[in-house]
């Protein structure tokens, strides 16, 4: 069946909820309104108001009881509106659902799954387009996803919804209904921490993830580059297997991501690839991102995301090195 990311979660969060009875969702007008972007659509006629819970405007608090439902058996889904939202919740995050395993010596799981919107390109305001993944990737016991298609999208989801860790389940809102694609009915898994080979090539290695995806394929498939293209998928833990193996293969690496390059997950790949596969680099390596700056009004939105131009600018710099 053809569809789109936001049915593909949809549809995950349903068959997670009938597989596991202890599967709890709650946030911001996720029951009756089905959320900002239907995501949880119709999910309250189906299993209740006591399993799909709308909540006060209180990011602190829907992380907290989230954390406290999962301590004492349940498996929740809180939901923040928006990316930017979430920092309101961010200490309930780092200080406890991060810690509780480690904390507990183990003989406490944590299950749950963190959900929100994330980056922009839609021409929404700050808070609604932040790219936050470097701060939950910072912390050790916090697992970290960003899919960048619906099939990934679901199967991510049920993935992370069967896993006694908490997992930041980040949504790019650029690709909610950006392009469908066939995504089976049934039930089925993503593994977590693998990344996915977009496009398998010898000349160019281009290690990215989320918005940034469909940029870079339009880019490669427009210039007729023999790239390999690495779709992270998920960002802690990182696959640093997939993307050495490309380095060495290819000799030539940029990374593109939609978020701030300063301290970010590029400046993390490019540290990982210096330390154990430098000898392999024919060229230095790019990065592509935002500038180090707030996220800016709609109107500028256009000069601060990466774009098109601006990975063929990276590409083509990588390949006259």
């Amino acid at each position: 069946m053809q569809i789109n990311m936001v049915t593909a979660l949809n549809s995950a969060l349903e068959l997670g909820m009938r597989e596991n009875e202890n599967v709890v969702l709650l946030g911001e007008d996720i029951g009756r309104d089905g959320g900002v972007f239907r995501v949880t659509d119709g999910l309250m006629d189906k299993f209740g108001e006591k399993r799909v819970i709308d909540t006060p405007l209180a990011e602190s608090g829907i992380m907290g009881t989230a954390i406290g439902m999962a301590i004492g058996g349940l498996h929740p889904v809180p939901e923040a509106q928006f990316a930017g939202f979430m920092f309101l919740g961010f200490s309930q995050l780092v200080n406890h659902a991060a810690r509780y395993r480690s904390r507990s010596r183990s003989t406490i799981q944590l299950p749950m799954v963190v959900r929100t919107p994330v980056s922009g390109g839609v021409r929404t305001l700050e808070h609604h387009s932040e790219s936050p993944e470097t701060y939950y990737a910072h912390m050790g016991g916090l697992i970290v996803v960003e899919p960048s298609t619906p099939y990934d999208a679901k199967g991510l989801m049920i993935k992370a919804l069967r896993m006694n860790d908490p997992v930041i389940f980040l949504e790019p809102t650029k690709l909610y209904r950006l392009f469908k694609q066939e995504v089976p009915d049934e039930a089925y898994e993503v593994p977590i921490g693998k990344a996915s080979v977009v496009r398998e090539g010898s000349a160019l290695t281009i290690v990215t993830y989320g918005t940034m995806v469909p940029v870079v394929k339009d880019v490669v498939a427009k210039k007729n580059l023999d790239a390999e293209i690495i779709d992270l998928r998920t960002i802690n833990p990182l696959d640093e297997d997939a993307i050495l193996a490309s380095v060495k293969k290819t000799g030539r690496v940029v990374i593109a991501h939609e978020a701030s390059l300063s301290f970010g997950v590029g400046a993390e790949i490019s540290a990982r690839i210096a330390e154990k596969a430098i000898f392999e680099l024919d060229a230095p390596i790019v990065r592509v991102g935002s500038p180090s700056m707030p996220y800016p009004f709609p109107g500028y939105e256009k000069f601060y995301v990466p774009n098109a131009l601006k990975v063929s600018q990276a590409i083509d710099k990588v390949m006259e090195a």
